[in-house]
């Protein structure tokens, strides 16, 4: 076979679009795709897709919103750059094989017996000797023998100066040539799966078909019918919510800007949902019992997806993707956090939106969610079983957090199921939101002193910050609702201070029974905010210290503080006894005196930055359980599995065959052609590797009767 290299000059004289047909077929350019494809696949695993767009501008920012947005790394895979990118990728490998598939099937006909004699001793792999048989009787014996080994054999004549000589070529290891095609008609094939399988069927709908993308609200029965694609529609994957007891058969395409509808054959109605736990609050296992309602006829069919273990109805695949609150009604009770509310009880629904009036101020109650179970670790973790600062900075623990579960480490963990937990928003007029998260029962964290955790965040990329009110002797938060208006009423501090002055005091030093109540009396109004430090007013723990820092010299703040501390928390006791006395409430047990009141100064000092008139605690609820459904007709799937066979048809065919090219030209002896024959043996591979050597060494003592080399 002779081929001809191309000049320069002839591709400078080549039409253009054959140097453009060049550039698609070349590898260069088939990998440069390929590189930018596993690019914009790593932003799509590492950027969270198809979110909504303020989720990206409280993360990231505005401007990186904006720029993740012109560029559709938002929604990288049904990007039309991307899809672009696919389909050249597509042509380009399908030019490649179209260009080279014919080059493969002719060489692999061919044996090349027209290969010169002075040509196979410049092979690396060659050898010569001598045997006692004639050409052509010698090249159909060895023949033979090369073809009880695998090799194919063709025997070509040939007339010589000395008489007529034999050329036997042989071949094997062909299916190295064969795993070239497959391994690139795998590419091509999986990248015609993806795009038969992602959002190309869905734009050309949009592109041709007059669908367009909804972005508006309200229910799924109102959206007009240009948002929603045909139930034939040949290849969907969307997601559908359904509650327990209720059926749909609408699912959601989510879209960059907005959503689709796609509408089903058939209704799903969830029977029953079934959630089970991991001792760290994780799910072990999901699954949902189902009734599939075929609309065309009728027909029932009841299953059971699970997580791995889909269910297959008329092509489309009904997958366990996760689960969520199907409208669980919940009974919340408001909890005054100032001294001009009083307290109710309000009614909802998961999902719903209730209307609350703070006098002329109106906002929403926006119900969010329920969690019924929230697994916490409770050891702390901490010396001696203290509790966990939340404030300080632990770079180890942070680092065995991440570490995973094959870290061992010897700090104990004390799982424990601290009950349900609602989350609601308060929406203003003005449309601003802050949500918040509390949960039902008090939580004991470590310290003995049972509290409520009330969280606040003011978006959803903050986390929680908790206001930890401590329960009293009732496990509620009556105590320390109690307390926290009598804080702020005048009279009650003023009989808490002349309590408090009265019983420190010894009785025969009554002069300074009227210092010490000033001074309590002051604890008490900076801790309650009531007077002006350093000309703004300023309530708990930081008033005192910013009182101290404007009166008190520095080397005298700390006993100073000290004794502060002290004055205030026997007022504080007092205060809390008086309140108790003015509702007709039983004193504080003395075993709870200190737990309680300890705990009570760190959250009256924290309580003025509650930015809400009014907490929520969750008294009762009733709940619903919905199941998320991902349901896809894939048609490309099988093209994909298929290309997939291929790729591994094609790599094992490319790494572990060898394709070699065997040539033994059997010439008669010179001077006496009926002594025998002169042999040369010559061997190449398309890779040079140890075995290469070793089988040439068999090779040549079994065609040349030569004793093998040593391995």
């Amino acid at each position: 076979m002779t081929s001809v290299a191309s000049s320069p000059e002839s591709e400078r004289g080549s039409p253009r679009w054959q140097a453009l047909l060049e550039l698609l077929s070349s590898m260069r350019f088939a990998i440069s795709l390929l590189t930018i494809i596993c690019i914009a696949s790593v932003i799509g695993t590492v950027l969270k897709q198809n979110e909504p767009a303020t989720n990206y501008v409280n993360q990231f920012g505005p401007f990186w919103a904006e720029f993740f947005t012109a560029l559709k790394l938002n929604a990288v895979y049904s990007a039309w750059w991307f899809l672009l990118i696919l389909a050249f990728l597509v042509l380009s490998t399908s030019l490649c094989i179209a260009r080279n598939t014919p080059k493969i099937l002719a060489d692999l006909k061919t044996y090349k017996e027209n290969i010169r004699e002075q040509s196979l001793k410049a092979f690396h792999h060659k050898a010569e000797g001598h045997l006692n048989e004639l050409p052509e009787a010698a090249a159909k014996r060895l023949g033979a023998l090369l073809v009880t080994g695998g090799w194919k054999v063709k025997l070509q004549s040939r007339e010589t100066p000395q008489g007529t000589g034999w050329m036997l070529a042989a071949k094997a290891g062909a299916a190295n040539k064969i795993g070239y095609i497959a391994a690139h008609s795998a590419i091509v094939l999986v990248c015609v799966g993806g795009l038969l399988d992602g959002d190309l069927i869905v734009r050309a709908q949009m592109w041709f078909g007059g669908k367009a993308i909804y972005s508006g609200g309200g229910l799924i029965a109102d959206v007009p019918e240009k948002h929603r694609l045909s139930e034939r529609n040949p290849a969907f994957r969307g997601n559908l919510m359904v509650a327990e007891d209720t059926a749909s058969s609408t699912a959601i395409l989510s879209q960059s800007s907005g959503i689709l509808l796609q509408e089903l054959p058939f209704a799903i109605e969830l029977k029953k949902f079934i959630v089970e736990y991991y001792s760290t609050g994780m799910p072990k296992l999901f699954a949902s019992d189902i009734v599939i309602h075929d609309k065309a006829t009728g027909e029932k069919k009841e299953a059971r997806v699970e997580v791995n273990h889909p269910v297959s109805y008329k092509g489309i695949e009904i997958y366990q993707s996760s689960f969520d609150d199907g409208g669980s009604s919940v009974k919340l009770q408001a909890v005054p956090m100032t001294a001009a509310t009083r307290s109710f009880e309000v009614d909802g629904t998961i999902g719903g939106i209730t209307e609350l009036s703070n006098g002329p101020e109106k906002m929403n109650l926006e119900f969010t969610g329920l969690r019924v179970i929230n697994v916490e670790n409770m050891s702390g973790n901490g010396a001696q079983g203290q509790g966990v600062d939340v404030r300080k900075v632990d770079l180890r623990s942070a680092i065995d957090q991440r570490m995973g579960a094959g870290h061992k480490t010897t700090q104990t963990k004390e799982l424990r199921n601290v009950g349900p937990s609602v989350s609601y928003k308060l929406r203003d007029a003005a449309g601003q939101a802050r949500e918040y998260n509390n949960y039902m029962l008090p939580v004991d964290a470590g310290d003995g002193v049972s509290v409520f955790l009330l969280g606040m965040r003011e978006n959803p990329a903050e986390p929680y910050r908790y206001l930890r009110p401590p329960a009293d002797e009732n496990e509620k938060l009556d105590g320390f609702v109690r307390l926290r208006a009598a804080l702020a009423d005048p009279m009650l501090r003023e009989r808490a201070v002349q309590r408090y002055a009265r019983k420190a005091v010894d009785p025969q030093r009554p002069e300074l029974t009227q210092q010490l109540a000033g001074s309590a009396a002051r604890a008490l109004g900076l801790f309650a905010g009531q007077e002006e430090v350093k000309g703004k007013k300023v309530a708990g723990l930081q008033a005192l210290a910013d009182f101290l820092e404007a009166n008190v010299p520095e080397a005298e703040r700390g006993r100073a503080g000290e004794m502060f501390v002290r004055i205030l928390n026997g007022a504080l006791l007092e205060l809390d006894a008086v309140a108790r006395e003015q509702a007709g409430v039983k004193p504080l047990p003395a075993d709870k005196v200190q737990g309680f009141m300890s705990q009570s100064v760190l959250a009256l000092s924290d309580a003025p930055f509650y930015p809400a008139p009014m907490a929520f605690l969750l008294k009762d609820f009733k709940q619903v359980q919905a199941s998320v459904f991902q349901v896809a007709r894939a048609p490309g799937k099988n093209v994909v599995y298929l290309g997939c066979f291929f790729l591994i048809l094609g790599v094992f065919a490319m790494l572990y065959v060898r394709e070699r090219r065997l040539w033994v030209w059997l010439a008669p002896q010179a001077g006496n052609p009926s002594d025998g024959s002169q042999v040369t043996l010559a061997l190449s591979s398309n890779r040079k590797t140890l075995d290469v050597d070793r089988e040439f060494d068999q090779l040549s003592a079994r065609l040349l009767g030569r004793p093998e080399k040593n391995q």
